[in-house]
């Protein structure tokens, strides 16, 4: 199977719309969301019965028994984190703060603090004749690439035999994004015609080139600043990375993703650019 991750340098250039797209065009049965920190490809995409729905336990944390503790702060002194709180005479943590050292329990003289299990998000698989995978982190918590790298097992266990399935990424460059790169045979940017656009395109294709992933570039909006955006072809050019083309600014985008309907079932000026780009990506693959 082969699979084709969507990711942009930054977030609002158009990325999970087009991914939607895409999965129609191509007609794409095996598909995942890898954005956890903020999901949304299921508004459009998902199949409606829940195949599975887990918990997705983060690293251990702290926890103090109030019955055992004497309130002495050897931990909270120790804390480098200040998960620690000291009220009343008791100590308590903070399992937002916590980050998992335990050098609180190698300090305690009561014995009193110990590991607990943390729920740090949620994954869901989604399963009729199409399966989608996705998650989302709690606030707040960590092990982010972690979560990434469940979601993406959870699609592969549960296609069978699919030529093809389509990864909807983070922005940035950060953790979710490096977890989503491993495996992936065509990594495709998605930017946008401004200057943090092609900055943080530069950005990323640097990271999608640490992991010898291929990448292809498409520009989103492009008529919104034409210079910039033959910038960003020069860039493309320079570098022998495959340019898919341009979509344009389409008002009929927004009409679309109010109404959670994917872009290739509106007949417009984008929806026909997304048609020829996904040729380009047959192309490629």
């Amino acid at each position: 199977m082969k699979k084709i991750l969507v990711l942009s340098g930054k977030g609002g250039t158009g990325k999970t719309t087009i991914t939607s797209a895409l999965i129609d065009l191509m007609d794409i049965q095996a598909f995942a969301d890898c954005d956890i920190d903020a999901p949304n490809l299921h508004l459009i995409e998902a199949p409606k019965k829940i195949a599975k729905k887990e918990p997705f336990y983060g690293m251990d944390i702290a926890k103090i028994d109030p019955e055992k503790c004497i309130g002495c702060g050897k931990c909270y002194d120790s804390c480098r984190f200040d998960s620690i709180k000291k009220e009343d005479g008791k100590c308590s943590v903070d399992e937002l703060a916590c980050e998992g050292c335990f050098v609180c329990e190698l300090v305690c003289p009561q014995d009193a603090i110990s590991h607990v299990k943390n729920i740090v998000g949620t994954t869901q698989v989604f399963k009729d004749e199409k399966v989608f995978s996705t998650a989302i982190l709690n606030m707040g918590s960590g092990n982010s690439g972690k979560l990434v790298s469940e979601v993406k097992k959870n699609l592969y266990e549960n296609t069978d035999k699919q030529p093809l399935a389509i990864i909807d990424g983070s922005p940035g460059i950060g953790c979710p994004v490096i977890a989503s790169l491993s495996g992936i045979d065509l990594a495709v940017l998605v930017t946008e015609p401004t200057l943090s656009g092609l900055s943080d395109l530069r950005r990323i294709v640097d990271t999608s080139r640490t992991f010898k992933t291929p990448v292809a570039i498409i520009i989103n909006k492009y008529d919104l600043n034409e210079e910039i955006a033959d910038e960003i072809r020069r860039y493309s050019e320079s570098e022998n990375i495959p340019y898919l083309g341009n979509i344009p600014y389409d008002k009929e985008v927004s009409k679309a993703i109010n109404n959670n309907i994917s872009l290739s079932k509106v007949d417009c000026e984008a929806s026909r650019a997304i048609i020829k780009i996904k040729s380009r990506i047959d192309e490629l693959l």
